[in-house]
């Protein structure tokens, strides 16, 4: 890095969780990871950049950052950020503000001029897409810095895409940002590379990643405890049958999904035994971190009014409820950040990049469940403020769900599925879209516009995942009970490394009771289906842990190891004979280590 480079870093690099959580892109000081991309960047100074960092690791101050350093030395005159939502619009011209770059947030294609005193403007991605021509011609008149923040949105609409091209391929410099890169189309991000990979297959290419895992290694973001519920379910179908069926076994895809619509229904038992459950999580959280809130994830405005009344029976008071289509919403938000109230319920308002540092617990009452909206929803309860603070997500036991769970200190990359080789596969994207689309065809996925009744739900607590491993206590587990206690009674003040300790005794010590208080004479029964399952993910995930500790692989690699080696789908979806596979394939695998 040349002088003038190293001048204009003028912050050191620290250790990488210093400083402390700092207001929202106003941290004095770079954390290790932002001084190294910041100084990549500087060394190369690429027109293009795409910096993926996981949710919760100060994209923002590394954006804003570089952002100063350009408009300082003259590379640049403007500043045009492009978001997903207006709210973030708005609350990055707030950061900006704050590290001294005003933006307006107010301007919109057909506006034409800003004031003076502005450096910048903060856009939508939708926005751009009415009149990318407009767009295209301030971008020609300044040279203009555009930071595209969350940049995978880009590929949410064929015009969004396209109006992102033709408004800023005139840019002086672009910065793309996002902490989950990966989509489940095949429409390549603007501004992004691609290369293939080991399979020939094209996968984007970021200039700098800074991944989950190596963010919690850290103490950049907090260790996420997810508290998996199943329970019993029965609903009434169209054609009016009675089904009846457990939350979590193996089920058809339009099974799952009516199981799981009816826990979320808020007249069962389902969801207030979880909300109550998550409310003691909350309370033993804040008596550590006092203003420790919590969030519920809605489906509907319907389901989010119903979701708040149980509340209110529950803690005594309303929460607050942010609706999508409320103008008040953003302001809500940021009353519900600055307040010490318990809990909040929103509707699609609370995605990636809004800030509420507080959010300690949450709750997945969604029927959205894809990779990205995961991703995106559980980036909300990571952002640490000071170290040894943990979060707490309950989830349904869909095996989807669990299967993400498991699998979220895996980096993913957006893949493109298939490469053309000659103009006989110039339809290979189209038939990828197709065939992606009939897969998921089913009754279910118009659920919402049939008659369905749901006609009650139990709820039972089925086991915790954490950092790729799984722990619970054998048999059901009722709610209210001791066992049940033993996880949601955890401090919320916790090194990652003092909760995995702490899950593992809790589990050996409730075993260790359990089989103190079994008769000598009792007959040994065999286990159910799912019990075995229990007990083969949790030896299967034990030994991971231990590959973990002695090889230092993350637990997520090396699931996926035993996968491509056995075959199969994650573990939480995996049948008794691939568990066992993979069981005998890691002890193999330390045999040969040790030998």
């Amino acid at each position: 890095m040349t002088e003038r480079h190293e001048a204009a870093l003028v912050t050191p690099a620290l250790s990488p969780a210093w400083p402390e959580r700092a207001a929202w892109g106003t941290a004095p000081s770079l954390r290790a990871w932002q001084t190294a991309a910041l100084a990549k960047y500087l060394d190369e100074s690429p027109r293009d950049f795409l910096a993926v960092a996981t949710p919760g690791a100060g994209k923002t101050t590394f954006a804003l950052t570089l952002a100063a350093d350009l408009l300082a030395r003259r590379v640049v005159d403007r500043v045009t950020i492009v978001a997903p939502t207006e709210h973030l619009k708005v609350q990055w011209a707030e950061a900006a503000g704050r590290a001294g770059i005003p933006i307006d947030p107010t301007y919109s294609a057909g506006k034409g001029r800003t004031s003076k005193d502005y450096l910048g403007i903060a856009v939508t991605y939708a926005g751009v897409a009415v009149n990318p021509l407009a767009m295209r011609i301030r971008t020609e008149n300044f040279k203009t810095l555009v930071i595209l923040d969350e940049v995978h949105h880009a590929g949410d609409a064929m015009s969004w895409g396209e109006g992102i091209r033709e408004a800023f391929e005139p840019a002086a410099r672009r910065v793309a940002l996002t902490g989950t890169p990966f989509r489940s189309d095949i429409n390549p991000i603007p501004f992004v590379s691609y290369a293939p990979g080991p399979d020939g297959v094209p996968r984007s290419v970021a200039d700098y990643t800074y991944g989950y895992a190596q963010a919690l290694a850290d103490h950049v973001v907090r260790p996420v405890l997810f508290m998996a519920y199943s329970g019993e379910m029965t609903w009434r179908t169209r054609a009016g049958d009675e089904v009846a069926a457990r939350l979590g076994e193996p089920l058809t895809k339009d099974l799952n999904a009516q199981a799981l619509r009816t826990a979320l229904d808020p007249s069962g038992s389902w969801m207030p035994a979880v909300l109550e459950a998550a409310d003691k999580r909350l309370s033993e959280v804040r008596r550590h971190v006092p203003d420790a809130g919590g969030l519920v994830i809605a489906s509907d405005q319907d389901s989010a009014r119903a979701y708040a009344g149980l509340l209110k029976k529950i803690t005594g008071a309303s929460p607050v409820v942010v609706l999508s289509d409320e103008k008040a919403a953003s302001k809500k938000i940021g009353k519900f950040t600055d307040s010490e109230d318990r809990w909040m319920v929103a509707v699609r308002m609370v995605s990636e990049g809004v800030d509420v540092p507080r959010l300690a617990v949450g709750v997945w009452a969604t029927r959205t469940a894809t990779p990205l909206y995961f991703a995106q929803a559980v980036g909300r309860f990571v952002r640490a403020r000071r170290r040894g603070e943990t979060a707490s997500v309950f989830l349904p036991s869909a095996p989807n769900l669990l299967a993400f769970a498991s699998e979220m200190e895996m980096q993913r990359d957006h893949v493109l599925k298939r490469k053309v080789n000659d103009e006989g596969d110039i339809f290979a994207a189209e038939n990828d879209l197709l065939a992606a689309a009939q897969a998921g065809e089913g009754a279910s996925d118009e659920l919402d516009g049939l008659p369905f009744e749901a006609l009650g739900s139990t709820a039972s607590f089925d086991r915790v995942l954490y950092d790729g491993g799984e722990f619970g206590h054998s048999g059901e587990v009722h709610v209210g009970s001791e066992e049940e206690m033993d996880f949601l009674g955890i401090p919320g003040l916790l090194e990652p490394d003092q909760v995995r300790e702490l899950l593992h005794s809790r589990q050996s010590e409730r075993a260790a009771i359990q089989k103190a208080a079994k008769p000598k004479d009792e007959v040994v029964v065999e286990v159910s289906t799912h019990e075995q399952l229990a007990v083969l993910r949790r030896e299967l995930n034990g030994l991971v842990a231990a590959w973990f500790h002695r090889t230092g692989q993350p637990h997520g690699v090396t699931h996926a190891a035993l996968r491509k080696q056995c075959g199969g789908p994650a573990a939480a979806v995996a049948t008794a004979e691939q568990l066992h596979a993979r069981i005998n394939a890691l002890r193999d695998w330390a045999i040969r280590k040790t030998s």
